[in-house]
């Protein structure tokens, strides 16, 4: 079998109860995992940090949410020729100046309650024509219960 290293996919199993961290709070609730067929369609919710700010190495103390579109397969493989594969897709903005960033990837991509996707990557941070490209859950729904099943 042949391994794709290109989705930022991970399982952690905790020992013990996450309601049980001190950091946890009470108003957090689980997101719902997408259905196989579900492919994100509006808008999302991802963290974000301003790239002006991680290039001078200056994070944010708390997390930032951006509403951004969901691009279309045709806008996001324009962007990035040869190097996006139905296990991505693309979301921001083409003109740039609002994106995930640095501290960012792993982070959850949200629509309708739903994750959606994580941030994966993209070319440097908000940068114009350059979207930020993010792993697309529905796809890997299987692989993520057989791999909690398992465990």
């Amino acid at each position: 079998m042949q391994k794709d290293v290109k989705s930022n996919l991970t399982y952690l199993s905790l020992f013990s109860d996450v309601s049980r961290c001190a950091w946890v709070s009470t108003t957090l609730t689980p997101l719902r995992a997408p259905s196989s067929s579900s492919t994100p369609k509006r808008s999302l919710d991802t963290p974000v940090t301003t790239a002006l700010d991680v290039f001078l190495g200056n994070y944010p103390s708390r997390l930032m949410c951006l509403w951004a579109p969901i691009l279309s397969d045709t806008s996001c493989r324009n962007a990035y020729p040869g190097q996006i594969s139905s296990n991505m897709f693309c979301a921001g903005f083409m003109e740039g100046g609002k994106d995930s960033c640095q501290g960012d990837s792993g982070g959850p991509v949200v629509c309708n309650n739903q994750l959606q996707g994580i941030v994966s990557w993209g070319y440097g941070c908000a940068q114009k024509n350059k979207p930020g490209v993010y792993a697309k859950v529905c796809n890997f729904t299987t692989w993520i219960r057989n791999t909690m099943n398992s465990n």
